[in-house]
């Protein structure tokens, strides 16, 4: 695809991938609970052992995680007829693509500690309602009570955040203050099939705008949250809008080996997985962890998919992690009062299946104007949302919350450097005003940065936290009993409606598209090329 002349799908071929998306989405997502199978005795994702006794000729991706290092598991998998895609040594593990039959005999091999399917994953935006063509405001600077620690000097001066997602664009809201040099220091493509690590959707540069944005296009009125601090871009999508997690895990392995060369102290994943599991099953959830026991913040969105039709994000990697700020939405209703914002029906929330309350906090994600790349088609497709030319647009979402916590993390490391992530957490959550929650009157920490940053608390988070599994030293087996795998509705699955072998699963787009709810349209996070 030519990412410059990037269309969006006519409606006979949104009709076709739709349609095909429905249909593997019986197999692949979770459902309700219902009659669950036995836990397996191979180390293998149920989901898999399924997959394989009903379509063992399907072709599908799998993380595999190696009992010890020296395993040669890469030829086994070639032995099995499959393909190693990518080396995720941070979490000592391959992704492979092989029939689904030979994942199975794959797991029984003892040097095999786990199999998971390689699932994919979608950006946490939506569309907010159509505006009235006038240049909207942000009220978030305000409700996050930023203003007052940029005036004690800090505004995210060399620290440098990482944006996993679709890619970040250069522009103007990134120079230095002298418009001389960019903060946007680094761009990376984690797919083989990306043709440059520009941003072609905008889901990723808007991200970097709320986050370290300094509003040189608008004098100031789109500011983000750390307006000195660096940028680092990590693309995660292929250009046909296609991500997944074993790419999102490449990008974090590439955060662990170069975050000394760029001080890199915070993540940003304004992802979810599109499989529910337990933390301890989740290759991207072990890859979180790793960084956060490497004094790199981690914080993520919660998603928009709060139990529509059984599925909630919260209950996805890397949402589900007990380790990382995990960040829900508020809507200010157009105000900088405290008093009348709200938890909007989109924002997802939730327990685990391990027990964890999520999401960890709140900030704005309503109608959040930021920075538009220069390489999306956004502002032609969706013109009542841009502002100032094509210059910013406007979206909604979980997406666009997480944003505010990671610029207010780096604003606390760089006036207290050696806090660790879990002190980190700790003061975000607990220095914090509060907003209410939906049901049984439950209350959540809102995001106030100068709370957070006046705090004299040096208290840790995660205290008796225990880690995922993935992590544990040794070839132990993982242990199935903390697995909830009553989550999956196998009975619900008509196997036979789905005829894998005719499913060109490089076309799929499982994200791009627009996701029907009750009064509420998605836009895309990655976009599906023509057809």
């Amino acid at each position: 695809m030519n990412v410059t002349c990037k269309r969006v799908l006519s409606t006979a071929s949104l009709c076709r991938v739709l349609s095909i998306v429905a249909a593997l989405t019986l197999v692949l997502l979770l459902l309700p609970a219902a009659a669950a199978p036995a836990l397996p005795s191979l180390p293998i994702q149920p989901i898999l052992l399924q997959l394989a006794d009903h379509q063992p000729d399907a072709v599908v991706g799998v993380i595999v995680q190696k009992a010890n290092a020296g395993a040669d598991i890469e030829g086994a998998v070639a032995r099995l007829g499959g393909v190693v895609t990518r080396d995720l040594h941070i979490i000592r593990a391959i992704a492979a693509r092989l029939p689904a039959r030979a994942v199975v005999e794959l797991a029984r091999n003892r040097d095999v500690r786990w199999v998971s399917l390689d699932a994919p994953v979608e950006g946490s935006a939506k569309k907010p309602p159509v505006g009235n063509g006038a240049p909207p405001s942000n009220y978030f600077l305000d409700t996050v009570d930023v203003r007052r620690v940029w005036a004690m000097g800090l505004r995210g001066d060399g620290v440098t955040i990482a944006v996993v997602d679709s890619g970040v664009s250069k522009d103007n809201d990134f120079s230095k203050d002298n418009g001389a040099a960019s903060r946007l220091t680094k761009q990376v493509a984690f797919s083989p099939n990306a043709s440059s690590a520009l941003d072609v959707y905008g889901h990723g540069t808007h991200i970097a705008g709320i986050i370290a944005g300094n509003g040189r296009d608008s004098t100031g009125l789109y500011s983000g949250i750390a307006p000195n601090a660096n940028l680092i871009g990590l693309r995660v999508s292929d250009d046909t809008g296609m991500a997944y997690e074993s790419g999102t895990v490449a990008a974090l392995q590439w955060v662990l080996d170069n975050a000394r060369t760029y001080n890199i102290r915070v993540v940003n994943l304004s992802v979810n997985s599109t499989i529910e599991q337990s933390y301890h099953t989740s290759p991207l959830d072990a890859a979180c962890e790793i960084l956060w026991f490497n004094q790199i913040v981690v914080v993520v969105s919660v998603g928009n998919k709060g139990g529509s039709n059984g599925y909630n994000t919260a209950n996805a990697a890397p949402a589900n992690d007990p380790f990382v700020i995990t960040v829900g939405a508020s809507d200010e209703r157009g105000t900088t009062a405290l008093k009348d914002d709200f938890i909007p029906p989109y924002s997802a929330h939730g327990t685990t299946g391990n027990g964890f309350v999520k999401p960890d906090i709140i900030a704005p994600g309503t109608n959040i104007v930021s920075v538009l790349s220069k390489n999306s088609s956004w502002a032609t497709q969706y013109p009542d949302r841009e502002a100032l030319n094509g210059e910013y647009f406007r979206l909604s979402g979980t997406s666009m919350a997480a944003p505010m916590v990671a610029g207010a993390v780096a604003l606390l490391l760089q006036s207290e450097p050696n806090l660790t992530p879990d002190q980190v957490k700790y003061r975000l959550t607990r220095a914090a005003n509060t907003i209410a929650g939906s049901g049984n009157g439950a209350y959540y920490p809102y995001l106030s940065i100068y709370k957070a940053i006046t705090s004299q608390t040096n208290q840790s988070a995660n205290t008796g936290t225990p880690i995922a599994q993935l992590l544990t030293t040794g070839s132990q087996p993982v242990a199935w009993g903390s697995v909830n795998w009553n989550s999956v509705n196998w009975n619900s699955v008509n196997w036979n409606s789905v005829n894998w072998n005719s499913v060109n699963w490089n076309s799929v787009n499982w994200n791009g598209d627009f996701w029907a709810e009750i009064g509420v349209t998605y836009i895309p996070f990655f976009v599906a090329s023509g057809q």
